[in-house]
């Protein structure tokens, strides 16, 4: 190990350090001064981004380290950046609920920065194994973290069930891993992928551990049919926890299926094509169409990414530059929309009690007209109104489908995109037609506001001039 290799992995080994930081000084910080630690774990990440911008590698190179297992690439360090900006915000919309439902602890920020650290080595992973260790460091965090509340029977509930399910996915991967490993006697992904080029098509280890692999991805993520424990995840956990496991992970799980699909296994992408094809589907038609029914809003946004998970992987089986720029893209904008969602839904919390029912949100507008207009932005960007960036995101997604030959997945993406509209919408006219069932005014600290309000805003101005981070995920894959 040389020192060259250790500064490659400079912002993993900082963000390490300072998670064991967080978590020791913590120990010395009274109840009364805990917003120390929220500092210190925000200044954390700021000084990480200086750190990945300082090192950003250029478009189109890439460099390895201990022994093949670590990668840095532009790919890595734009999703790491993206990381960054979206747990910063997690940690100022998390402050206001935690501190009102008493579990404004360190714990929550040291357990957040090891979830962080387990994104980072999945985006820079150059081997299985060092995919599968990122993986339970952050599948380890948030099962910790989802279970945060313990006087909550149905925060314990969740995290079992998260905990149970997210074992078994983890264990059908590492077994596909392990396949894989038979099959070509490699965990390297450059080397796994030279293997397969000369691989017969028929191998049989070679099937099985593709599906495998393939089933694990869909589980981490969420795709249909192994979505069932994410609902009740998202209702069980802490409001504050719901917003940090429906945004981050999502850009590790990326990074997963990207780095294994693509970097190891490009040479069967006719059948992991095939495979993914069925999931985009069966994610979209279903998370669109189960969310009508939901009267709780975090189910309902639970449902929501079901169906939003379904656009990201039409981007991956898409197979091409283009398809993993659109599939990056979506996933970048799809983290921005919903820790604003969830945002919100902790603006209209009130004394630890979360405001869980879709009729909180009746009469916010004339509650709080600008956070209504904030709300109403990221609700027509989930929704893919035009001049909204939800709008560009999915029609990256749906032009990469058609340019691989997928016309029949764009066509159902459009008309499942149509259906979802209808629970986006009825959010807005809740908000705006409806007469609120609570006369209290809407507070939150200055910097909740500013953060939401710039998170709203951007939904606005990354639709009108998107072509910077549409060039910026192209370059990743340049």
């Amino acid at each position: 190990m040389s020192f060259s290799e250790l500064q490659l992995a400079l912002p993993e080994i900082f963000i390490a350090t300072m998670a064991c930081v967080v978590l020791v000084a913590d120990l010395f910080v009274s109840e009364q001064r805990r917003g120390l630690t929220h500092s210190l774990a925000v200044l954390a990440l700021a000084f990480a981004g200086i750190i990945t911008l300082r090192m950003m590698m250029p478009a189109g190179e890439s460099l390895t380290a201990f022994s093949e297992t670590f990668i840095r690439d532009r790919f890595g360090d734009v999703l790491k950046l993206f990381s960054y900006i979206i747990l910063i915000a997690v940690f100022v919309y998390a402050k206001h609920f935690l501190r009102a439902a008493g579990l404004f602890k360190g714990e929550f920020y040291s357990l957040s920065l090891f979830a962080l650290l387990g994104v980072m080595i999945m985006v820079s992973a150059a081997s299985m194994l060092t995919l599968y260790l990122g993986l339970e460091l952050l599948a380890l965090s948030s099962y910790a973290l989802v279970a945060l509340n313990r006087d909550s029977a149905l925060g314990s509930e969740a995290a079992m069930k998260f905990f149970i399910l997210g074992s078994l996915a983890s264990g059908i991967l590492l077994y596909g891993m392990s396949l894989i490993y038979g099959a070509t006697g490699t965990l390297e992904l450059s080397a796994v992928s030279a293997a397969l080029k000369g691989a017969a098509t028929d191998n049989l280890m070679l099937a099985f551990g593709l599906a495998f692999l393939v089933v694990g991805i869909a589980f981490k993520l969420g795709a249909v049919p192994f979505h069932m424990w994410l609902p009740d995840v998202y209702q069980g956990a802490p409001v504050a926890v719901t917003l940090l496991i429906s945004s981050l992970p999502k850009l590790g799980y990326l990074a997963l299926a990207i780095r294994l699909l693509e970097d190891g296994m490009s040479g069967l992408h006719t059948d992991w094509q095939a495979m993914l094809v069925v999931l985009a589907a069966l994610s979209m038609i279903l998370g669109n169409v189960v969310a009508i029914a939901q009267s709780n809003i975090k189910r309902m946004l639970a449902y929501s990414t079901i169906s939003h998970v379904g656009f990201i992987l039409m981007g991956v089986l898409a197979a091409s530059a283009a398809g993993y720029a659109a599939a990056m893209f979506y996933t970048i904008v799809y983290a921005m929309m919903s820790a604003g969602a969830f945002a919100v839904v902790i603006l209209l919390s009130s004394n630890g009690i979360e405001a869980e029912n879709i009729d909180d949100f009746k009469g916010l507008a004339k509650r709080s007209p600008w956070y209504a207009l904030m709300m109403l932005m990221i609700m027509f960007s989930l929704a893919g109104i035009p001049v909204f960036v939800g709008f560009f995101a999915k029609w990256q997604v749906i032009a990469a489908a058609v340019e691989a030959g997928f016309t029949g997945l764009a066509i159902l993406a459009v008309v499942t995109a149509v259906i979802g509209a209808f629970y986006y919408l009825r959010i807005v006219k809740l908000m705006y037609f409806d007469d609120p069932e609570r006369t209290e005014p809407v507070t939150a600290p200055v910097d909740f506001r500013a953060v939401l309000s710039l998170n709203g805003l951007a939904m606005l101005g990354l639709g009108l001039f998107s072509g910077g981070l549409i060039s910026l995920c192209i370059s990743a894959f340049s």
